[in-house]
């Protein structure tokens, strides 16, 4: 679990501003961070996206700071053997780095002791001998009560990814009301909260999507799968599967979001599900691997680290006011 503290400087904020601000200006008629080239698929850049989006979460920082509360803290333990981007909004990392041979109990002696300490816990997958449904306090919403929560739409903070596809779907422009939407793979963690977001139907206050969901996953043949995509106004892919999405399989115009990542022949080159070269001369919108999903899930953590502050805030305010009643009831 990753320790950060937001201590990023007002000049470096301001100059974050004004460069998203330029970028704003020069990519008109598009949003900021759209670029189209030629009649290709307007190319979604999650880099530029995730500029605003740091700027808005270290302008809620700051008025949280200045309203007399702490700076909030994130903190990760990778049981593995990556820290996460933070600096840009101000966190002062810490990792917490750990063997995979941990045992399970001194693993969450470890994530209660955090929990006392920290607004939020980043749970990375685990080794399977240790039960992942025991921790808590999870920034990234893959705890069992966190995710019925989602379910049930009652929740303030989202899965990192899912929420990070949501907001590349809604701050492009890119409609879902009535939609039909393809999600290619079924992990608990990505796709499931993906599919969940876009079918909801707004109650609560949770968002709403309103669109109609089909999910795919490993054993889905081919050709199966085609007779959705080429049906779908958004295909969502995070099999993790190299070109698992290619032009025949989708309709002119969709748009489609590259989540999976992979890796193929050399090492350090990275690809997403998608054909991206060849979908991109017969989609509308489309986003790259890398600098599309990426950017954008590193900064919803750091978005839900400030929404898990003030939870804690509020719930340690009601202990006391509780303490209080029961002290002059006692009285």
């Amino acid at each position: 679990l990753l320790k950060s503290s937001f201590s990023t400087s007002l000049v470096t904020a301001r100059a974050m501003a004004a460069a998203s601000s330029c970028q704003c200006c020069s990519l008109r008629p598009h949003p900021f961070h759209l670029r189209a080239v030629r009649n290709e698929a307007v190319v979604i850049s999650g880099r530029k996206l995730a500029q605003q989006i740091k700027q808005e979460v270290w302008q809620e920082v700051e008025e949280w700071v200045a309203s007399g509360n702490k700076w909030p803290h994130l903190s990760m333990i990778l049981v593995s053997e990556n820290p996460a981007i933070a600096a840009d909004v101000g966190i002062n990392s810490e990792t917490l780095m750990k063997p995979a041979s941990i045992s399970e109990e001194k693993l969450l002696n470890l994530i209660n002791k955090l929990n006392n300490n920290v607004d939020g816990l980043i749970q990375l997958p685990l080794p399977e001998h240790i039960d992942d449904r025991k921790t808590c306090n999870d920034v990234d919403d893959f705890h069992v009560i966190n995710v019925g929560r989602m379910c049930l739409n009652q929740y303030s903070t989202l899965p990192a990814t899912p929420w990070g596809v949501w907001k590349i779907i809604k701050q492009t422009g890119i409609p879902t009301l009535g939609k039909n939407v393809v999600v290619a793979g079924r992990s608990k963690n990505v796709e499931m909260p993906i599919a969940m977001l876009l079918h909801t139907d707004g109650a609560h206050e949770g968002p709403r999507g309103d669109a109609t969901v089909t999910i795919s996953h490993g054993y889905t043949p081919k050709e199966q799968l085609k007779k959705h995509t080429i049906l779908a106004d958004i295909v969502i892919s995070a099999a993790g599967i190299p070109n698992l999405i290619t032009a025949d399989m989708i309709k002119e115009g969709a748009a489609i979001v590259n989540v999976g990542i992979n890796r193929v022949q050399d090492p350090v080159t990275l690809v997403g599900d998608v054909d991206f070269e060849g979908v991109r001369q017969k989609a509308g919108y489309i986003t790259p691997v890398p600098g599309g999903v990426g950017p954008i899930t590193a900064v919803m953590l750091m978005k839900n680290t400030i929404i898990t502050a003030k939870k804690v805030l509020r719930h340690e305010e009601r202990e006391v006011l509780k303490s209080k009643e029961l002290g002059v009831a006692t009285n």
